[in-house]
């Protein structure tokens, strides 16, 4: 466990509502190591064994039907997630519902059977992470907090500031100095505070965690609130399985930065199979990463079960976590499901992106390019069935991450206006 978690183990303790808390069917927090219980609280460590602390729930009775007469949103599932009762409610930015493409070219492309692309660009900033978000929110109010936080790397400080804004709440988000323009604008135009801090997301998140002990009324979503925070990953793999006409998908390939995606998919799996809502049929899940910043893909190919921390160097800034919390966790995933975790070059990320905007008209950022590659490579390397059926998760917008493609696409020429030189610039290159 790392220094820093124990450190802040009980961070968020002084920032509760007098009453309990209206999360929904959630019921306490439970050690991931030993499985220690204790209520509800903002906290994410656990005292007990200084684990992370996981949110278990009495579901009750959960239909098709119910969730389908719901909104096309992640409130559908509102009865499997720690959020109020009343959550429509709560002003908030209706993230989910987003498109489940069958992507037959791309499928051709990469010599396999049947692709499903979960494009999650069409969230309300364009990335999943509008997801957890929301659930991050709902919580937070019910504990009491006023101001909306977060370290990022990008794509969560678009979603922190849009969300606070909507909610009429303050927010704070600290970034890496380095991050992407695109992110930053995209960020400090809903004008809350953004500070950008000189160091990596490593940095910042310590940055984060130190804060959050000083700011009894400040909820850093992935910090002192992550348990519930996490849980809105969960939709991803609802909305696939139903969309999928209520089954889970034989294989899913998904992108790691944190880590809590990927495992959070597979517990969302899982719930849907125990709440007989889908047949528990054998899954294997499959792990994406960067080269220029892979531990847990070292990991996994050392036979390890522990992650050693990295210093971050890839274009794919989004899941440049040089030391992922959730790490250990999806190595157990992966291996529980019979899966592998690899990882691709920068080189191959800009590839992955331009080989799924020309196949299926998708434009995603370089987390989607590291997904796409990353399937191209299981596949000849013989670790995911080409035959069987398989999501990519491309979890945002190629608009965030104009510089990774920068110079390597652009006007085959500039000509003249004339019909003549059209003809011939064609000819040129083969169309």
């Amino acid at each position: 466990m790392r220094k820093d978690l124990v450190m802040t183990a009980a961070l968020g303790t002084t920032t509760s509502t007098k009453r309990k808390p209206d999360l929904g069917p959630a019921i306490e927090l439970v050690s991931k190591e030993e499985g220690h219980r204790q209520p509800l609280a903002p906290e994410f460590v656990s005292a007990e064994d200084f684990s992370p602390l996981d949110v278990a729930y009495d579901f009750g009775r959960i239909r098709r039907e119910d969730i389908q007469a719901g909104p096309n949103n992640i409130w559908r599932y509102k009865g499997l997630l720690p959020v109020p009762s009343n959550v429509e409610e709560i002003p908030n930015t209706e993230p989910g519902g987003t498109r489940l493409i069958q992507a037959d070219r791309l499928a051709k492309a990469l010599g396999a059977k049947k692709i499903w692309i979960k494009d999650d660009t069409g969230n309300p900033t364009h990335s999943f992470k509008d997801r957890v978000v929301a659930v991050a929110l709902a919580a937070a109010r019910e504990f009491g907090f006023e101001v909306l936080a977060c370290p990022s790397t990008g794509n969560l400080a678009n979603a922190v500031a849009a969300a606070a804004a909507r909610a009429g709440w303050q927010s704070v988000v600290l970034i890496p100095k380095t991050l992407e323009r695109a992110k930053i604008l995209t960020t400090a135009v809903y004008d809350g505070a953004l500070i950008a801090v000189d160091g990596n997301y490593d940095d910042v998140n310590r940055l984060a965690t130190q804060l959050a002990g000083e700011h009894e009324n400040w909820a850093f979503v992935n910090v002192n609130v992550r348990p519930y925070y996490s849980e809105g990953s969960k939709t991803l793999a609802f909305e696939v399985a139903e969309q999928l006409g209520w089954r889970i998908p034989p294989q899913i390939v998904i992108p790691i930065a944190s880590g809590s995606q990927l495992t959070k998919v597979d517990k969302g799996f899982r719930e849907f199979a125990q709440l007989g809502l889908v047949e528990d049929s054998p899954y294997k899940v499959f792990g994406a990463q960067a080269t220029g910043c892979s531990p847990v893909s070292a990991a996994f190919r050392a036979g390890l079960d522990v992650v050693q921390p990295v210093k971050p160097d890839t274009i794919a800034r989004s899941l440049a976590i040089g030391n992922p919390a959730d790490g250990p966790y999806v190595l157990d995933v992966v291996n529980r499901t019979g899966g592998a975790i690899e990882d691709v070059t920068d080189e191959e990320v800009v590839e992955g992106i331009r080989l799924l905007a020309r196949t299926e008209g998708v434009f995603t950022e370089t987390a989607g390019g590291v997904t796409v590659a990353t399937a191209k490579k299981l596949i000849e390397t013989g670790k995911l069935d080409p035959d069987v059926e398989t999501v990519l998760l491309i979890t945002g917008d190629g608009l965030k991450t104009l510089d990774a493609i920068d110079g390597k696409v652009g006007p085959m020429a500039t000509i003249p206006p004339s019909a003549e030189a059209v003809r011939k610039v064609l000819a040129e290159h083969g169309r």
